[in-house]
């Protein structure tokens, strides 16, 4: 628990806060990406600088101390990075927020040096670099390095507040990439899977979405989560951005995205989130919507129909036969497909196995729109899965089996498989660090007060 003198801190620290906030009343909160900024609004008229406040313990992560004057100085960093407004009811939410990402930071830090002695490398980003990515920022937000730190300074914020959050992020973000990226493979089985659940969920209507995610865990509790979600969608309905706040609070790893998840369908988020996607209409922002493990917030950005439009890459083995065939020979010829069937045992080995029957034809029919095939191999096509092989299938031209060597969604909004593949890989980096931070948690003593 907090001691007393740091709840006298924590108080006139808060009181302070909100006299700065109250000072530029009127103009906009500085809404600051660190990654892709969407804009910085213009800086009020400098406000008195608080007054120094007397420092105190606020936590202690493995012999490493974070003041107060740190706690302060992240809350208020979190702020004009937000677009939160402070208020007597969700500065709790700020401080907590605050700590849980300095604590964090510290965290990684330490694990970076521990690395970079053990191994004789150099992780941990340079003042250059920061210098860089401070460049960087500015300049999406046209603005020139020193007009953006003065708007930070104007707002009671140091710059070394500032630099030491972008070095722990892109320090630990390099690490993570550098350690894990180049073994992580997604294998064809992964796309193809992916593939496949955009193809079948291609008639379903879909939904351009947003959000942010407080995992109850990490924040206290589920009440904590319910009531830190009604804080934040009040501060945006206020104003203040999604993308900013996702990026803040947000526990998913779509946070650093700032909370864009792209387009879903039903099915692809949780029962619950998929029940209030239904109700949403476009521009709409969710009320808090309770999960099993935390509280959502979506943002719906978009909204389409449903298409019919799905691409499959089909083989077959074919049985040459007249449109007016005996029964005998329609007999034989099923007959030779039927024990032909079992003995295929993947769209490989197909051709090379059908070769081994005499009278049988196999080839690569190649991709499709399942609406431009024949009405029978349309029917076989939607009901088999990646691998699957149809019966015999009757036509003028013979008799076939089909089988279905790939699918996906078809359509101009359809992603790449370079896309998925990305998307698969950046979804496994996220957990990566999300257990490799945990697993430092676990192993770490943190004491706050």
């Amino acid at each position: 628990m907090r001691s007393a003198r740091s709840v006298t801190t924590f108080a006139a620290g808060a009181a302070s806060i909100l006299a700065l906030t109250v000072a530029s009343l009127g103009a906009p909160a500085m809404a600051m990406q660190q990654a892709a900024p969407e804009g910085v609004a213009q800086a009020p008229s400098a406000p008195a600088a608080p007054q120094p406040l007397s420092e105190s313990v606020a936590a202690v992560v493995n012999d490493d101390i974070i003041s107060s004057y740190d706690l302060m100085q992240r809350m208020r960093l979190l702020m004009a990075t937000s677009g939160m407004q402070p208020t007597q009811e969700n500065l709790p939410q700020i401080e907590q927020e605050a700590l849980r990402s300095l604590i964090d930071e510290r965290l990684q830090m330490q694990e970076l040096k521990r690395v970079e002695k053990q191994q004789k490398i150099t992780i941990i980003s340079t003042d250059k670099e920061v210098e860089e990515q401070i460049g960087d920022i500015a300049q999406s937000n046209r603005l020139q390095p020193e007009q953006l730190k003065q708007q930070l300074v104007a707002q009671g914020i140091g710059l070394d507040t500032w630099r030491a959050q972008l070095r722990a992020e892109s320090s630990w973000q390099s690490w993570i990439q550098g350690r894990y990226g180049s073994r992580l493979r997604i294998g064809e089985d992964q796309i193809k899977a992916y593939q496949r659940r955009l193809a079948d969920a291609a008639a379903k209507p879909q939904y351009q979405i947003s959000e942010v995610f407080l995992d109850a865990a990490r924040v206290g509790g589920m009440e904590v989560a319910v009531n830190g979600a009604t804080q934040l969608i009040n501060q945006m309905q206020q104003g203040a951005p999604f993308a900013a706040v996702a990026r803040q609070f947000s526990g998913s790893a779509t946070a650093a995205n700032g909370g864009e998840v792209g387009w879903v369908s039903q099915g692809e988020m949780p029962t619950e989130v998929d029940a209030a996607l239904e109700q949403l209409r476009p521009g709409q922002l969710s009320r808090p919507i309770q999960v099993k493990d935390g509280v959502y917030i979506i943002y719906l950005r978009d909204k389409r129909a449903g298409s019919k439009t799905a691409i499959v890459d089909l083989k077959q083995v074919a049985a040459p036969l007249a449109a007016d065939a005996t029964e005998a020979q329609i007999a034989a010829a099923t007959k030779q497909l039927v024990d032909l069937k079992p003995k295929i045992t993947s769209c490989q080995s197909l051709e090379a196995t059908a070769a081994k029957v005499d009278g049988l034809v196999a080839g690569d029919l190649g991709e499709a729109e399942i609406t431009d095939l024949a009405p029978a191999f349309q029917e076989a096509a939607n009901k088999l899965e990646i691998g699957q092989i149809s019966d015999p299938i009757r036509t003028d031209a013979g008799l076939h089996l089909i089988a279905v060597c790939g699918k996906r969604q078809g359509g101009a909004n359809a992603p790449t498989h370079d896309q998925i593949e990305n998307r698969l890989r950046g979804q496994q980096l996220a957990l990566i660090a999300k257990r490799y931070l945990r697993d430092l948690r676990n192993q770490a003593t943190i004491e706050t007060r």
